[in-house]
């Protein structure tokens, strides 16, 4: 029996006008869970959602994140950036090093507020949902110019995906000169 070592920069990559993502250890590798690298660019925002069954880890490599993990006290069907827990807690700046654990049913999200892509380790068991997932909303996202929430919500429940606010991806406006910060 043989482990797996991936150097930095390998393994599989799906390249998104709203994600990077690289498959590090996957169930093809006989891993029960998965493991991507994802870059999040600045305006991205996945959503409040639930799993019924998938637990995940996130752990920030590079850059800053808002993180939530929490029930919150009122559920908002817009956006989740206000939300709070009946004990008081509030979404939380994650900076490199930070980490969020979330268990099967417990509502979470992750955006990048910043005007810089923040670099975050992901896993996801079981194996593969999420290698389906993110196969699948490549697609989506290469169909247009913006990000089409209606087939993101309809592709989500095909994935133990309950979600509450919409995935949103609004990047930052190009200066006079038509760059993007970076």
């Amino acid at each position: 029996m043989s482990g797996l070592i991936v150097p930095p920069g390998h393994g599989r990559q799906l390249v998104t006008k709203a994600q990077a993502v690289t498959f590090k250890v996957t169930a093809a590798d006989g891993s029960s869970s998965s493991v991507f690298e994802v870059v999040v660019p600045p305006g991205f925002d996945v959503g409040a959602h639930t799993h019924s069954h998938s637990q995940e880890f996130f752990y920030v490599l590079e850059g800053e994140l808002e993180l939530f993990a929490f029930e919150p006290t009122e559920r908002t069907r817009d956006t989740w950036h206000g939300w709070e827990s009946p004990s008081g807690d509030r979404a939380a700046r994650a900076v490199t090093g930070s980490c969020m654990f979330v268990p099967p049913g417990c509502p979470h999200a992750f955006r990048n507020p910043t005007d810089r892509p923040a670099r975050m380790l992901f896993q996801s068991s079981p194996s593969p949902d999420h290698e389906r997932y993110f196969e699948e909303i490549v697609e989506i996202f290469a169909a247009g110019r913006s990000v089409d929430s209606e087939a993101v919500e309809r592709m989500r429940e095909r994935y133990d995906v309950q979600q509450i606010t919409p995935l949103r991806f609004t990047p930052p406006a190009p200066d006079s000169a038509g760059r993007t910060a970076a």
